[in-house]
């Protein structure tokens, strides 16, 4: 059975957009939670980019008592190997793909797509993109980790080797502790995949360097 389409907060640009990036949020946030880094970007006007913020699904998240919220995945322990689900991570990853389905069908081909994705989010874009069977433009993952990491040499699909991966971790995360970060980056790295690895001196957010990074990075691998 299809799932219907993920509902997305959408930031259009003035021209027809040529490029999409399609940025998943962190446990318990929306499509609503990162919206505003659009503007603080400062992407040349030139760059017709299109960015789509969806919202997770709600369901009960276990560590929190049951407590029901938007998250990509259900967490039922703070274990470092067992901490995503992989069930939620895998039907996750199928809708989010059907969405960057419909933007190909729109026009825009998978090559002017990025997925980025912070915490939660970010381990369904590492899960997604090395099995994704079209290249994408590049992929964000923002401090976050992976789900399952030895499944990944026998479920990876070779087309985004060379694609640009964007890693990156504060110095005093204590929601995702940054080894977990590094090890997931350590382990894209010997699956022959084009990662690279950058952390701030931040905890589990976003900063203003990393942001003008961010930028820097977009502008590269959607020139």
């Amino acid at each position: 059975m299809i799932e219907p389409l993920l509902q997305c907060v959408e930031n259009t640009p003035a021209s027809t957009p040529d490029a999409c990036v399609i940025w998943l949020h962190g446990l318990g946030d929306s499509g609503h939670g990162f919206a505003p880094i659009v503007p603080e970007l400062k992407l040349p006007g030139s760059m017709a980019v299109k960015f789509l913020f969806p919202h997770a699904p709600e369901r009960p998240i276990t560590i929190n008592g049951g407590m029901r919220m938007r998250a990509w995945y259900d967490i039922k322990s703070l274990d470092f190997e067992s901490r995503a689900d992989l069930d939620g991570v895998e039907a996750s990853a199928l809708q989010v793909e059907q969405l960057i389905r419909a933007q190909i069908e729109s026009g825009i081909p998978a090559s002017r797509i990025v997925l980025a994705g912070f915490s939660q989010g970010g381990v369904i874009a590492l899960h997604l993109a090395p099995r994704f069977s079209e290249k994408l433009a590049g992929v964000m993952a923002l401090s976050t980790y992976m789900c399952e990491p030895s499944l990944l040499a026998n479920q990876a699909n070779d087309v985004n080797k060379e694609t640009p991966i964007m890693m990156a971790h504060g110095e005093q995360d204590e929601v995702v502790p940054v080894f977990m970060g590094n090890a997931a980056y350590k382990t894209m790295v010997e699956n022959g995949y084009n990662a690279t690895w950058q952390t701030y001196t931040m905890q589990h957010n976003v900063c203003m360097q990393e942001l003008n990074d961010i930028s820097v990075w977009l502008q590269k691998v959607l020139a």
